[in-house]
């Protein structure tokens, strides 16, 4: 992703939430399972960094991009 990419904020309920339930909520992918193959082949990045890892906690500000699109945690 480059600084020219727009970011979209998605509004979470509270102040934490999971990587692989954020994608879900954010309508990056739709199943469960499409979400933790996207995550484990290496195709998620969150501030700019690959994670594998589902269930990394995520705080508000954090991006996560995927396919070319970024989305902010806001609360």
């Amino acid at each position: 992703m480059t600084n020219t990419d727009p970011i979209d904020d998605v509004h979470i309920g509270g102040e934490v939430i999971r990587l692989g339930q954020f994608m879900k909520f954010a309508g990056l992918l739709d199943s469960g399972g499409d979400v933790k193959e996207a995550i484990v082949d290496g195709h998620v990045a969150v501030n700019g960094e690959v994670d594998r890892r589902r269930g990394r906690q995520l705080q508000l500000g954090d991006i996560v991009s995927f396919e070319g699109r970024g989305v902010r945690v806001s609360s």
